[in-house]
């Protein structure tokens, strides 16, 4: 668990930038008139020392406390009084600091196209100051300052993209985790309509059969009340899973376990007898080598037959259905169809006033994690089918990516 620190504290960072600035400004201006104090002049190349210079050097160094704030007016300021500084022949070295730490800032905080011109002035003042060197060293006065500014600028430029990719990267990490959150809300909301509009549709179901026949056949009604209660407490034991997977840290335990057992096509046959005593018959047909599905696939394979199911309760009940599951070299099929006259959506392009239910949604979300697709849509004799398709790598065999690249 971690603690917020003392608001004393809190407020000492928070004051820790202005500080610095404080005493970078004070310390820069008490270094410059030291220097200027002590600064031998025996062939009297510079002005005498006097009460202005020493003001200058305070209207130079101490608005640099503001630089970060306010970079072109800090620029614009020094720059104007170093270039009075070095119009009356002062000692000129003791100014250019001031000029070049404007500089550096404005590079650092403004657009490339403010800064440069702002390194354009700021030499020009300098090279205006170098005509004040001893005689013979003008040439490299003049050299050395071309250097500095041009040194200046791009560190400063160089801070400011620094800071921009710093920025970016920030944003972009947090849209990711943003993205991430909406996708476990997806995949949390697409568990829970599998889950519990399964069961509630047979929980309905049965209740209505239950309250139908309540007087005058009390087996059946005890039967299916019995129904009602294995499903209320089968929905309610994958509802606490889901909570212990969303309290949990670290990585998600096995899916779907559920009484020791593992939610897949292993468990089809109880999934066809809950759907049996809803009203709807169903008729189960394997074909191919069966052999085990990794946990995902198997997963959603399940998922898909359990949603169409659902579907058919809700729509058709009644109707004659078939689940038939195939099991291919290299991937599984599975196809729901019923003969009666079911109304979901099927192929239902995205455009005004036609949406797919969540079911299919979800159903298509699920098999498109595992490269699968699922079609749904009306049979020609009246019924509904739902197929899914989804590659299954193999031990020692393709992957699914090189498999689905084999097909086209």
């Amino acid at each position: 668990m971690q603690l917020s620190a003392h608001p004393a504290m809190v407020r000492i960072r928070a004051a820790l930038p202005a500080v610095g600035e404080i005493v970078w400004a004070a310390g820069s201006m008490w270094m410059s008139s030291t220097l200027l104090h002590n600064w031998p002049d025996p062939h009297g190349y510079w002005r005498d020392t006097d009460a202005l210079a020493y003001a200058l050097l305070a209207v130079i160094y101490l608005p640099l406390v503001l630089r970060r704030r306010y970079p072109v007016a800090v620029l614009l300021n020094t720059g104007l009084w170093v270039g009075v500084y070095f119009t009356l022949g002062y000692y000129h070295v003791v100014a250019a600091c001031g000029v070049l730490t404007a500089l550096y800032t404005a590079a650092s905080w403004c657009p490339r196209r403010v800064s440069a011109k702002a390194a354009a002035g700021a030499l020009a003042v300098l090279l205006w100051g170098t005509r004040l060197a001893e005689p013979g060293v003008v040439p490299m006065s003049m050299a050395f300052v071309t250097v500095a500014t041009v040194v200046c600028w791009v560190a400063g430029d160089g801070s400011r993209r620094l800071r921009e990719l710093t920025r970016q990267l920030r944003l972009e990490q947090e849209e990711k985790a943003r993205r991430a959150v909406v996708e476990e809300r997806i995949r949390i909301a697409r568990e829970l309509h599998d889950v519990i509009a399964h069961h509630v549709s047979v929980i309905s179901v049965q209740n209505g059969l239950a309250s139908y026949v309540l007087s005058s056949d009390l087996t059946t009604a005890r039967k299916a009340l019995d129904t009602v209660g294995d499903s209320a407490r089968e929905a309610l034991a994958e509802m606490r899973r889901m909570l212990l997977v969303l309290r949990e840290e670290g990585p998600e335990p096995a899916p779907e376990e559920h009484h020791g057992r593992v939610a897949g096509l292993g468990r089809l046959d109880e999934l066809v007898r809950r759907v049996g005593e809803a009203g709807v018959p169903v008729r189960v047909r394997v074909t191919g080598t069966a052999y085990d599905l990794p946990p995902g696939i198997d997963l959603c394979a399940y998922r898909v037959v359990q949603e169409a199911l659902t579907n058919v309760i809700k729509h058709a009940r009644g109707a004659r259905t078939t689940v038939g599951v195939h099991y291919g070299a290299d991937e599984v099929r599975v196809r729901v169809d019923d003969d009666g006259r079911g109304r979901i959506p099927a192929r239902v392009p995205a455009g005004p006033g036609r949406t797919a239910g969540q079911g299919l949604i979800g159903m298509r979300e699920r098999a498109t994690i595992y490269h699968g697709t699922v079609t749904a849509g009306p049979t020609p004799g009246g019924g509904f089918e739902v197929s899914l398709r989804i590659p299954v790598p193999r031990p020692g065999g393709e992957d699914a990516d090189a498999v689905r690249a084999r097909r086209r």
